[in-house]
């Protein structure tokens, strides 16, 4: 009897992710919704703590029974927890996963005979709306880190969010700045984000540009100009 491993059964893994995706997409705003609450309402508003600490717990019980199910699926063993890294830190970090918002639209489009968008749009739409969600967690994470902490510029959650936008932007005003470990954590990783986002909305937008003087240069009459 061999000892190899059971290849992976084709396409199963990729069935399961075109089923899922969009209700899991849907459970990370029931856990970001939940961890809002839980981060911003009084200590002692009850039983909406408690409520939102519940949902918070469901949800990502939901995203682990997800990940062992892919696993499973995958027929790679532990090698998924390397071939997968994104899959793992989602898990780990569950206020990331609403950033799957790219595999939401892929999966959506596979039943679709074409995507209703163009590549440019495709990608200032991705950027947006990663950058929105992005923004969101991480003045969450971060105010959840630095209120109550001595020293901290951070104090309440507008504090937090307009931290969060300058640093997203590049800007860097630094008049809100994190004093805890945690927060700059969260403040390198959004920094991280910030240039990549950056990086991407520029690229799209100087090869839409160069495209658009081609077509207007291939329209000229020969001679002209």
């Amino acid at each position: 009897m061999s000892d190899r491993p059971t290849p992976p059964v084709p396409g199963r893994l990729e069935k399961w992710e075109q089923r899922t995706e969009v209700p899991l997409f849907a459970a990370s705003l029931v856990f970001l919704t939940g961890y809002a609450v839980r981060v911003l309402a009084p200590l002692g508003v009850q039983p909406w703590r408690d409520i939102a600490l519940a949902l918070v717990a469901a949800t990502w019980l939901l995203f682990a029974v997800d990940y062992g199910v892919r696993l499973r699926r995958s027929g790679l063993g532990v090698r998924f927890v390397h071939s997968h890294w994104l899959d793992t830190v989602v898990l780990l970090l569950p206020l990331l996963r609403p950033l799957r918002v790219v595999r939401i639209y892929t999966a959506v489009q596979q039943r679709a005979d074409r995507p209703r968008l163009s590549l440019y749009a495709r990608v200032m739409t991705y950027a947006s709306l990663t950058a929105a969600l992005l923004g969101f967690s991480a003045a969450l994470a971060v105010y959840h880190q630095e209120q109550g902490a001595p020293g901290s510029t951070i104090r309440t959650f507008g504090d937090a969010v307009w931290w969060a936008c300058a640093t997203l932007t590049t800007v860097g005003y630094g008049d809100a700045v994190p004093v805890t470990p945690g927060g700059r954590v969260i403040a390198a990783f959004l920094m991280a984000c910030g240039l990549a986002l950056l990086g991407a909305v520029t690229g799209a937008f100087s090869s839409w540009l160069v495209e658009v003087f081609q077509r207007e240069d291939e329209r000229r009459p020969p001679g002209s100009g």
